[in-house]
C-alpha cells in the first residue's frame, strides 16, 4: 500500500469509528499494545499485555501474546497503524480468547490525528474492541497551561476541535496525551487511563506491554548473536 492509498483508507474508515462506548461499559480487563524495533532493522516485535486490578489494588497480568513480523510500511508520521498494526494483529490472533480485554490502550493516537484516525481508531475498529490512544507526544494540536498535580488535565485542540486531553499521571512529570479511538469518547478515555495509574508517567498497560516487547526483542537479538558465534 502506498502512502496515498493509506491516506484514502484512513479517510474512508474514519466514518466507521463509533465515538461513544457501548452501553454499560465498565471494563474489568485492560490491554496494553506496543511494538519494539531495532534501529535499522525491518523486524517488528509486537506484544499485548492484558491486566486486571486485584482486590488489593495492584495490577496482575492475566495474559500475554506476542508476534514477530517483517515491516512492510515505512515510518511516516500519521501512518503508524500501517507500520505496526499488522504485527499487532498477529499477536492479537494468538491471544487466548478467554482472556480477551474489555478495552485496548494503544501507545499512540486516537482521533488526535490529522485525519482523526490514529492507530487506536484503526486498531479498535480492526479488533472490534473499545480503544484508547495514550501517546507520549503530540501529533496535532495544542493545549493551555497544565497544573502540576496528578490528575491535572488540559484540552488538546486542533483546528477548533477538542481532539484529546493532556493528562498528568504523576505530579511534576510530563503528561501523556489521551484521545478516544473506536467505541470511545474523550471523558471515558481519560477515566480509563486514570484507572490504570500506578504511580508512573504512563498507564500500567503501556508499561507492561513495553516490557514485554523489549524482552522479546532482546531475547531474539541474543539468540541471533549466539548463533553467529557458533
Amino acid at each position: 500500500m502506498t502512502p496515498e492509498e493509506a491516506k484514502a483508507l484512513q479517510q474512508r474508515l474514519r466514518a466507521e469509528v463509533v465515538p461513544a462506548p457501548p452501553p454499560g461499559f465498565a471494563p474489568r480487563r485492560f490491554a496494553g499494545l506496543d511494538v519494539s524495533f531495532s534501529r535499522g532493522s525491518d523486524v517488528a516485535y509486537a506484544g499485548i499485555a492484558v491486566l486486571e486490578r486485584g482486590a488489593g489494588g495492584a495490577f496482575a497480568t492475566v495474559a500475554e501474546a506476542s508476534a514477530v513480523a517483517t515491516l512492510t510500511f515505512p515510518y511516516i508520521p500519521g501512518y503508524l497503524s500501517f507500520r505496526e498494526l499488522p504485527a499487532l494483529a498477529e499477536a492479537w490472533a494468538r491471544l487466548d480468547p478467554g482472556a480477551r480485554p474489555d478495552v485496548l490502550v494503544f501507545d499512540g493516537q486516537g482521533i488526535a490525528h490529522p485525519r482523526r484516525f490514529g492507530i487506536a481508531c484503526h486498531g479498535g475498529l480492526a479488533f472490534g474492541v473499545p480503544s484508547v490512544g495514550c501517546a507520549k507526544s503530540i501529533l496535532v494540536g495544542t493545549h493551555g497551561p497544565l497544573a502540576t498535580e496528578r490528575g491535572a488535565t488540559a484540552p488538546l485542540e486542533h483546528r477548533g476541535e477538542v481532539v484529546g486531553m493532556a493528562l498528568r499521571l504523576r505530579a511534576g512529570v510530563k503528561p501523556v496525551y489521551v484521545s478516544p479511538g473506536h467505541l470511545m469518547d474523550l471523558d471515558t478515555a481519560v477515566a480509563v487511563v486514570l484507572a490504570l495509574d500506578a504511580g508512573f508517567r504512563e498507564p500500567e498497560t503501556t508499561r507492561r506491554a513495553h516490557r514485554l516487547v523489549n524482552r522479546l526483542r532482546r531475547d531474539a537479538e541474543a539468540a541471533d548473536a549466539d548463533a553467529d558465534t557458533r
